[in-house]
């Protein structure tokens, strides 16, 4: 009998140890299971919130473009067909409190942007050489080659110590992407009657500087499947002979934009300068620039008279390769919105009759 109670409190007592143990197991998984649930939660709500700042300074960012837009058109309507550097457009914004903003205008609900930052700057598109002149419409309907422009992209690779072969690959990849573009047609207006004759030198308006072979074969680029259409500076990487080295030097200086365009002389660097001015040194292209800090092109008879005045002797100028004024500009722009960071680079372009403004491209950097 007694070893039968005694066996009897021990089993009780195992019953309620398992019991026990059980019991803390299921409340240790249900607490496992709540707070994934409660953390899966709080991420969803953070995730929303950051979805959210993000939305609010993108808007930020649009609004800002729009301010931006209105100082190209507002510089325009006062400089007379003029971009020079010492404009308006050409001040950057440092970085400054939306609040600060809103507080000049009176705004009511001022301390609202206190935790909101915008910073940036506008650029010349033109400045710098555009790839797209490689290639023009000398007929309807017909795409060739530019020697002129060739030659010129030459002489920058030749500069910046790049194989100046590549431009001739760099004009027949661009003329393979455009073959297909429903815009490969497409110029730009222009508000001066000298663009549309046939000038000394060259130009995109046709004459004997066009050929389908300026010294590479077609056959040496055909391919079953047709290049992508070139808008960026990363799309030489796709051009046989191009190293990303290559393409870090060659960055602040080239440019794709949708239209043929002229290189404006009031913006541009020493380099590009000394690249699309046949004959020019880069030494003589830097006395240039620097004469340029004190006074401004009003036109292309000024442009003369200052190649003249560094050595350039018989200079005959291209307005479709060479002007004083500017329809693309790069707006640089920087959002800070409490967590959120939008840095954004937008393609702007001035009509250069009635100087309003259209975004062609717009691109958040990483």
């Amino acid at each position: 009998m007694r070893a039968q109670r005694s066996s009897g409190k021990r089993s009780s007592r195992t019953r309620r140890g398992a019991a026990i143990i059980s019991a803390l197991l299921v409340v240790a998984l249900s607490a496992i299971l709540v707070s994934g649930m409660l953390w899966r939660q709080q991420v969803q709500l953070r995730r929303i919130e950051n979805q959210r700042l993000l939305a609010q300074a993108q808007w930020i960012a649009r609004a800002s473009l729009d301010w931006t837009r209105l100082v190209l058109r507002s510089e325009a309507d006062t400089a007379a067909g003029i971009t020079y550097l010492g404009g308006a457009w050409g001040v950057p914004l440092a970085k400054t409190r939306l609040s600060d903003f809103l507080g000049q205008i009176g705004e009511v609900r001022a301390e609202e942007g206190a935790d909101t930052w915008l910073s940036g700057s506008i650029e010349d598109a033109q400045a710098r050489f555009n790839l797209r002149d490689l290639v023009a419409t000398s007929a309807p309907g017909a795409l060739q080659l530019n020697l002129t422009e060739i030659e010129a992209f030459a002489r920058l690779l030749q500069i910046l110590g790049i194989d100046q072969q590549l431009a001739k690959n760099t004009a027949v990849y661009l003329r393979s992407g455009l073959a297909y573009s429903a815009t490969r047609f497409q110029t730009q207006t222009t508000t001066t009657s000298s663009s549309t004759q046939q000038l000394a030198g060259g130009g995109s308006t046709g004459g004997s500087n066009f050929t389908n072979n300026p010294g590479l074969a077609d056959a040496d680029n055909n391919s079953a499947v047709a290049p992508l259409m070139m808008t960026s500076v990363d799309a030489l990487l796709d051009v046989p002979g191009f190293t990303p080295e290559a393409v870090a030097r060659l960055r602040p200086f080239v440019t794709v934009l949708p239209t043929v365009t002229p290189v404006n002389m009031n913006t541009a660097s020493a380099e590009v300068i000394a690249s699309v001015v046949t004959g020019m040194s880069l030494s003589s292209a830097q006395a240039l620039v620097a004469h340029r800090q004190n006074v401004f092109f009003r036109n292309v008879g000024d442009v003369q008279l200052a190649l003249e005045a560094v050595g350039v002797k018989q200079v005959s100028i291209d307005t479709t390769q060479l002007d004083v004024n500017t329809s693309y500009f790069l707006v640089h722009g920087r959002v800070q919105h409490e967590r959120a960071e939008v840095d954004r680079t937008t393609l702007v372009w001035r009509d250069p009759l009635t100087h309003t403004t259209r975004i062609v491209r717009v691109r958040d950097e990483p």
